[in-house]
């Protein structure tokens, strides 16, 4: 790296040279030769592995320890991200050997990324990258006042507290079958009149109907008809403004607004105190908060030395139902699209449920899963090859000087895992690249965080808390549809991804079916 830089050096210092050899006056001359040393000194400054904002950070404390992209000056590697950035970063990683950690500039923001479990075990697990870094717009929603990206601390800790006991747990997720089951139904009667007024099935649409709905009753209880449609435009509004691209993000330029981000977070932060505020004053109003079942009920009941104020309930309210919305749905279209175009796989998946519920009439119920082995393993390989947090969503922050992999990192540093790069490694998978499902078979890995080789939820303490509750819906959900119906396809399967704040198909799947129930029927 430094002998290139002092190539680049010489070749400038050579064409200056040459310029004032060929008779160039004296003054042009010297300010020709200022500006080529000045140019020469910031490249020599700025050009360093790990970009632009590594610039004060290779020392002799840390000789040659970084590896990583040198990117454009100023910019670092923003260019190169986008819908594909999971993959541009792995490809990066390991053209530069750098698959246990590297080092590359979001801007003036320093990054570190890990590929390998190692030394992703080392930043989700422990202690010094408690904190995650918060986009302006997530401020702007409210959302360093929930879970996702409120500071490590006393109140942090009560809120996870509250969310495992009482929305997460396992009797809390067993209550809510019912709503599962009925969703479910709701769907499967959708598919059916689609296939019989349009003949193609678009699975997107119900599906985040469904997972939205799903949220919304857990969260709020069954009363919250009038509010759904006008919840599922703010959330789709929250979706957009935190995937869009800000500079502000990247450099301190708090004081202009690049695409109207500030503003439109602004508006959609006041709508959805309003809405929520106005469902959580309702609630109290009503005095009932103790017969409901939902999380909203849960919390007005707390004791009072437990109680949130009604700013802290409405982002936690909030959080709850814009992070439950969208996993589930883009999960089960891929899975979808992997049982269309494999469909012996799905012929094997339909026979287990066959040969697990019988010749009963009824549907498959939460009970069922743990007999059909072959169902979760498909949704592991899904969950694999497809992780809808290809980059685990949100990264996290060094709190302070920490040691990664015996690399000294800054306080304030970002620090991300690839999860699609750990998942799509030949050195940790057996031909990564194939659909699977029977190397869960195999061996048993376990994907709730324990095991680093497939952690799509994340690990460590800032694991996703709903994680149990949407692998409930995606297995039952799942074993519904295959246990109803036969999927083909409409037209050729594209799996091409898009990354946005989740991982999901570029173009919605699009099937037909087939009624298959009555023929596993005596």
């Amino acid at each position: 790296m430094k002998s290139m830089l002092a190539n680049l050096s010489f070749i400038i210092f050579c064409f200056v040279v040459v310029v004032i050899t060929h008779q160039t006056p004296w003054p042009v001359a010297l300010l020709l030769f200022s500006l080529s040393s000045f140019l020469a000194f910031s490249l020599n400054y700025w050009l360093v592995p790990g970009g632009f904002a590594w610039r004060n950070h290779h020392d002799n404390q840390n000789p040659s320890k970084f590896r990583g992209p040198i990117g454009w000056p100023i910019l670092g590697t923003l260019p190169q991200m986008g819908s594909l950035a999971h993959r541009k970063l792995a490809s990066m990683a390991a053209s530069l050997g750098a698959t246990k950690l590297m080092a590359f500039s979001l801007g003036s923001t320093r990054v570190i990324i890990s590929s390998h479990p190692d030394t992703a075990r080392e930043i989700l697990c422990g202690s010094s990258f408690a904190d995650r870094p918060i986009k302006e717009s997530a401020r702007l929603l409210m959302f360093e006042r929930a879970i996702g990206f409120a500071p490590s601390g006393d109140y942090w800790r009560h809120l996870r507290r509250i969310a495992a006991n009482h929305m997460f747990s396992p009797k809390k997720i067993s209550a809510l079958e019912p709503l599962r089951q009925r969703l479910a139904n709701e769907m499967l009667a959708e598919v059916r009149e689609e296939m019989k007024e349009r003949r193609v099935v678009v699975l997107r649409r119900m599906l985040q109907r469904g997972s939205l709905g799903n949220v919304l009753e857990s969260v709020f209880g069954s009363g919250v008809y009038i509010e759904r449609e006008e919840l599922g435009f703010m959330v789709k509004e929250g979706f957009d403004l935190i995937a869009k691209f800000n500079l502000d993000d990247y450099f301190p330029l708090r004081f202009l607004d690049f695409h109207g981000v500030k503003r439109r977070c602004c508006k959609l932060a006041s709508k959805v105190n309003s809405v929520v505020g106005q469902i959580v004053r309702e609630r109290k109003g009503a005095g009932d908060s103790r017969s409901g079942s939902d999380f909203l009920s849960a919390l007005l009941s707390l004791p009072e030395e437990d109680q949130l104020n009604e700013s802290d309930m409405v982002a936690l309210l909030w959080e709850m139902i814009f992070r439950g919305t969208d996993t589930v749905a883009l999960l089960l279209e891929w899975i979808m699209a992997r049982m269309v175009l494999h469909p012996e796989i799905q012929a094997k998946a339909q026979q287990e449920l066959d040969t697990c519920i019988g010749s009963q009439l009824r549907a498959v119920q939460d009970s069922d899963i743990p007999n059909l082995p072959y169902l979760q393993a498909i949704v592991k390989e899904v969950l694999r090859l497809h992780p809808p947090g290809p980059l685990l969503s949100w990264a996290r922050l060094a709190i302070h000087d920490v040691h990664v992999d015996k690399t000294l990192i800054p306080a304030g540093t970002t620090a991300m895992v690839n999860m699609w790069a750990i998942t799509h490694d030949p050195s940790i998978w057996r031909d990564p690249w194939a659909f699977n499902p029977d190397r869960f078979i195999e061996e048993d890995v376990l994907i709730m965080g324990s095991d680093l080789r497939l952690a799509p939820f994340g690990a460590g303490r800032r694991v996703c808390p709903g994680k149990a509750l949407g692998l409930a819906t995606v297995h039952l959900w799942l074993a519904r549809l295959l246990h109803e119906y036969e999927w083909l396809p409409a037209k050729p399967v594209d799996l091409s991804e898009c990354l946005s704040l989740s991982l999901e198909m570029k173009r919605p799947l699009e099937c037909h079916v087939v009624q298959r129930r009555s023929k596993a029927m005596p």
